[in-house]
């Protein structure tokens, strides 16, 4: 069998009804991944360490470039050279820091990178001096007359869609999932973590890498909750319509509002509210 590397499984004890026994569970690996990078003349490199952030092994190299991406660093697949794991002798994991190589002469956008921040598993802004600092500027502009228009029933039909595919979730439950359908609703991608900026980073990563942005024709759909950090990451993606099974935030709505996405939350149980240009949903009359 092979190892799931995103996966621990460890003795406990189950205790159910007053009767304990000994058992094992599954757990989701939570570990650190430092990212830096080096960019600038081959001659005089320069080497700077961008990011610590607590991730699920797996996907690293996507990690790594959706994050440059979604934080403005870099802007497109061609500024990339090399991705590679870099060996730390005070590590006692081999696989926890990766650099990222940036094309010969290339000076990345680092005026956002004030200092080396750190994120954990739970907040994808930690760090950040406001708010104001990370609304970066998107490289790919949302048309608010987006003529992508998706059904009502093909919304409520995604979230089964995607947990059929959460092979680590159905293991532990302890992971968030980002994943990308198209607008007819069939699965582009789907990527796993126990940060969901960090989920959605790999899959923005993915896109990036196979040259499918913009994503202004897929549906960004979200295990959990709509935070303004996944918006703005979506937005720097192209994304016009974002789906999340939990709430969405308050700065999350308005963030969705300014860049002229469609944001839809609580979508389960053949339910869902719309938040934001509602236009590019098909849906039912109303009801008096």
């Amino acid at each position: 069998m092979i190892k799931e590397p995103a996966i621990l499984k460890i003795p406990i004890i189950r205790v159910v009804d007053n009767v304990s026994c000994h058992a094992s569970d599954h757990l989701a690996i939570e570990e650190p991944l430092e990212i830096s990078l080096a960019y600038g003349y081959r001659i005089s490199r320069v080497r700077k360490n961008i990011s610590v952030t607590m991730r699920t092994p797996g996907n690293d190299g996507e990690l790594a470039v959706g994050f440059l991406f979604t934080e403005g660093i870099i802007s497109s697949k061609s500024e990339l050279a090399t991705i590679a794991y870099q060996i730390k002798p005070c590590a006692s994991n081999q696989q926890n820091s990766i650099q990222v190589e940036l094309a010969d002469g290339l000076f990345p956008k680092l005026q956002h990178v004030e200092r080396n921040f750190y994120t954990t598993s739970s907040c994808g802004v930690c760090g950040k001096g406001s708010i104001e600092a990370i609304k970066t500027t998107s490289s790919f502009e949302i048309d608010r007359e987006n003529t992508l228009s998706v059904d009502q029933q093909l919304l409520i039909d995604l979230p089964v869609r995607l947990r059929a595919h959460q092979r680590v979730f159905e293991a532990t439950g302890g992971l968030h999932a980002c994943a990308l359908f198209s607008e007819e609703g069939e699965l582009i991608q789907v990527r796993e973590d126990v940060g969901r900026h960090n989920a959605l980073d790999k899959l923005i990563g993915y896109a990036l890498n196979t040259d499918l942005l913009p994503l202004d024709k897929s549906i960004l759909l979200l295990s959990g909750r709509a935070s303004f950090e996944l918006v703005q990451k979506a937005a720097m993606a192209g994304i016009s319509i974002i789906a999340a099974v939990g709430a969405p935030s308050s700065l999350a709505v308005q963030l969705a509002n300014e860049f002229g996405i469609t944001l839809i939350g609580f979508l389960r149980d053949s339910r869902f509210n719309i938040y934001t240009m509602a236009n590019r949903i098909i849906i039912s009359p109303y009801e008096n």
